[in-house]
């Protein structure tokens, strides 16, 4: 009786793995207009980006934040704005889109680097230009590590939304860490408990459900929605989402980070949904290279108010003069 138990229980998890992976293969359409490019970085693998490099300008580099259904798709209202009058570029984040999505630990640092290697790239593309970047959620904190490693990359860097501000997860803790644990990344990594439940956080219905939380609203871009459905289906999708559910995205110092920033930079935050708390954004408000404004939105406002978003950056840009402290 046992045995029988025993191989109806393994036929049974077999059954559901296979049901899992054959969801892994809806098709995924490209996010942005423009070419979809890859390079190779050593340590970070390859790494996907959409440019559009025929405006005349500083380019502009746009990065997405860090959740289960990730992409450059976030940057779509920013990008389809900007293309218009000066070089754009977006890309996909290891783990996420058509970057390398295998199987290993996602850490702040892996971030860091893949936004090191695209700078790069843009910079080669455009004379050796410094670029403005602007990063959303918890990729602020990556663009800020990267952007204190090589300043000489970046002219001004725009926050949306970022984390760091709040009571939970602001970060003065040992530089270059991260809050991982271990032991919750390996039970995740096993067969059927990480895929059954990263199939859960994939579905349609849970998408929605976080996606009306970041917009605090039950009306969503619909579109976002889609994409975000059809990426995080994908083969290897779960294991960047496993990282960032362990704590492995989330860096220890992402407020010592901010602090340091000494180049020009730009944030904005919404007042509604989940994602309110900025309790830290006084202590910075008042720094001659801060500037900070808040909207009626949730946490995409670009999904929202564009033109609202893209009055105050472009309002930010035409304030600073050529002696800002730059690093």
């Amino acid at each position: 009786m046992r045995k029988a138990l025993a191989l109806a229980a393994t036929l049974g998890t077999l059954a559901m793995t296979r049901a899992l992976m054959r969801d892994r293969h809806v098709p995924l359409p490209t996010a942005l207009p423009g070419r979809r490019e890859t390079l190779s970085a050593p340590q970070v693998g390859t790494v996907a980006y959409y440019a559009s490099p025929e405006g005349s300008g500083r380019p502009i580099l746009l990065i997405h934040s860090i959740n289960a259904a990730a992409s450059a798709y976030e940057t779509r209202p920013l990008y389809l704005h900007y293309r218009e009058n000066r070089p754009v570029y977006a890309l996909d984040l290891p783990g996420f889109g058509f970057s390398d999505r295998s199987r290993r630990r996602y850490t702040p640092r892996l971030m860091a680097d893949a936004i090191h290697a695209v700078a790069a790239e843009i910079r080669a593309r455009h004379g050796g230009e410094t670029i403005d970047a602007i990063a959303l959620s918890l990729s602020c904190s990556y663009l800020a590590k990267a952007c204190l490693a090589r300043p000489a990359d970046y002219a001004t860097i725009g926050l949306i939304s970022p984390t760091g501000f709040d009571g939970r997860l602001s970060g003065e803790g040992p530089p270059d860490g991260h809050r991982g644990r271990e032991i919750l990344r390996d039970v995740l990594d096993r067969p059927l408990i990480g895929p059954l439940l990263f199939s859960g956080l994939a579905s349609k219905v849970s998408i929605r459900f976080f996606l009306e939380k970041t917009f605090g609203a039950t009306k969503i871009d619909e579109g976002l929605l889609d994409y975000a459905y059809a990426t995080a289906h994908q083969p290897g999708a779960e294991h960047a989402p496993y990282c960032f559910i362990a704590g492995h995205l989330f860096p220890t110092d992402s407020t010592l980070l901010y602090d340091r920033l000494k180049l020009p930079v730009w944030m904005v935050h919404g007042q509604r949904g989940d994602f309110v708390d900025y309790r830290l954004a006084p202590r910075f408000a008042e720094r001659p290279n801060w500037r900070i404004d808040s909207l009626p939105t949730g946490a995409l406002p670009q999904f929202e108010r564009l033109r609202a978003v893209t009055d105050c950056y472009d309002g930010f840009l035409a304030s600073i003069r050529p002696s800002s402290p730059r690093g």
